[in-house]
């Protein structure tokens, strides 16, 4: 915890002889990074069904 306190909010690189061995990050970026991640894959679906078929649909036949 002294390694991430010390990062002061900010990602933290835990190194094994000179190679990153695991990042340490706050909550709030990495929810930040998930939301992204989530846009990113919902843009990728909805890129994908551009020219499908438009089905009508009346919202009082539901």
């Amino acid at each position: 915890m002294g390694t991430f306190n010390a990062g002061e909010g900010a990602p933290v690189a835990i190194l094994n002889r000179n190679e990153p061995a695991f990042y340490c990050v706050p909550p709030a970026l990495y929810a930040q990074l998930m939301e992204i991640l989530e846009d990113q894959e919902l843009g990728k679906i909805a890129d994908e069904r551009i020219g499908e078929a438009v089905i009508e649909v009346n919202i009082d036949d539901l």
